[in-house]
């Protein structure tokens, strides 16, 4: 099948939510986040990594799927989409690097710091392994959900074991949250990219629009069959003493993949009966880690400085409309750039040899 662009048309939702979460966090004077609106904001920016991550393991599923349809032993498309998970675990580096260079004096230590890149980049490396270690479909997808189980409920365990304290702390903060050098962990967030990579093994199932059409009708029962069980656990005796519902809680976890899987089906939806099919939002969502990459310190940075906890909510929320109006301007003129260069050099490249 063709690129599925109602996956692009969610990634780009993805990326507005993402960028509200931010502009609202950074922009909002502190006397304001006390108001109901703001809870529900941030409620809302909650909702964008766990998307991103879903996302994520579907599209390396996928990708490695259709290196095997082209030829390639399984192996081989294994190995490639552990490549590109420990890119993105480099880049996320870089990317540090680039916000200490930015920042001007921040401690050398937040070099290191943990955020979603990180996470991203080592769960794509265990779900490429993981995809590549079983040879049916099947077994593939229920590996993969298995772990994401596993992750989701080993979280308050591995949270609140001492034993992690004898290990280097670099390595402890991408096991559990540390005061202002974790953003993201392992447990429970790489579960969202397994889980999204489980899916990705029975959307590569779906050949033709009518196999497609009835696993999406099977994810509109499933994930709000799962959010609802996710939403009932919360009010049952909590299995784990040291647990917090919107930290660490194996419930509120599969409440949110529950609303994940629901998405899938409301993009399938929505998009096609828009026809946005190469519309803003998939443009979005096909520049989503671009757009990521410039937008963080546009937002934190010195660039907004002068609006840092300044403005009143309903100004944070028109400012992050012109913002992402901005950002989408600046990701077109970049592939209009991009374009231009390739065409440029092709041209040169036909060009008669002289002399």
């Amino acid at each position: 099948m063709s690129r599925r662009g109602y996956l692009d048309w969610l990634r780009g939702i993805a990326v507005l939510i993402m960028i509200e979460a931010h502009a609202i966090d950074s922009w909002t004077l502190v006397s304001e986040r006390e108001r109901v609106p703001f809870g529900y904001a941030i409620i809302l920016g909650g909702f964008g990594a766990p998307i991103f991550l879903f996302l994520a393991g579907i599209a390396i599923v996928l990708a490695a799927e259709g290196r095997v349809r082209k030829g390639a032993p399984p192996e081989e498309a294994a190995a490639a989409a552990r490549r590109r998970g420990w890119q993105i675990f480099g880049l996320a580096f870089l990317f540090r690097l680039q916000s200490y260079v930015l920042s001007g004096g921040a401690p050398l230590v937040t070099l290191l710091k943990v955020d979603i890149l990180n996470v991203m980049g080592l769960a794509m490396v265990g779900a490429a392994a993981a995809w590549g270690a079983a040879r049916r479909d099947a077994w593939r997808a229920a590996l993969l959900l298995g772990i994401t189980v596993a992750l989701a409920m080993l979280t308050p365990p591995v949270r609140a074991a001492s034993w992690l304290a004898v290990i280097p702390d670099p390595v402890e903060w991408y096991l559990r949250p540390f005061p202002a050098r974790t953003t993201f962990t392992i447990f429970p967030w790489a579960g969202f990219l397994f889980a999204g990579a489980a899916l990705g093994v029975w959307l590569n199932r779906s050949r033709t629009p009518e196999s497609e059409r009835r696993l999406v009708l099977a994810l509109a029962v499933a994930g709000p069959a799962l959010g609802a069980a996710g939403y009932a656990a919360s009010f049952l005796p909590p299995i784990y003493t040291q647990t917090n519902f919107w930290t660490s809680s194996p419930t509120f976890f599969f409440l949110r993949l529950g609303v994940l899987i629901s998405l899938v089906p409301i993009a399938y939806v929505v998009s096609s009966r828009l026809r946005a099919v190469n519309g803003p939002l998939e443009y979005f969502g096909r520049a989503s880690f671009f757009v990521y990459w410039i937008h963080v310190e546009m937002v934190y940075g010195v660039l907004s400085a002068g609006i840092h906890k300044r403005l009143t909510l309903e100004q944070s929320i028109l400012a992050f409309a012109f913002f992402s109006v901005l950002l989408f301007g600046i990701a077109k003129a970049k592939d209009a750039i991009v374009a231009h260069v390739k065409k440029r050099r092709g041209t040169s490249s036909l060009q008669p040899a002289r002399g």
